[in-house]
């Protein structure tokens, strides 16, 4: 499976609780945070919760 390269783009001000948790749980703090996630059914579920806040795309390269 592919990695996904997520990055925080707009502040979380405003979120409700539950979304700034899930930003955490992604690794992403403030506004331009970037972290690096498996591709799998979680990561896509988090993903999708905070997709009006986060730029995706494939992480290139990798650390095998």
């Amino acid at each position: 499976m592919a990695d996904l390269q997520v990055k925080l783009a707009k502040s979380l001000i405003g979120s409700t609780k539950p979304q700034i948790a899930t930003a955490k749980a992604l690794g992403l703090h403030k506004v331009g945070d970037v972290s690096v996630q498996p591709d799998n059914a979680a990561t896509q579920g988090k993903i999708r919760k905070l997709a009006h806040l986060l730029e995706v795309s494939e992480a290139k390269g990798g650390a095998n």
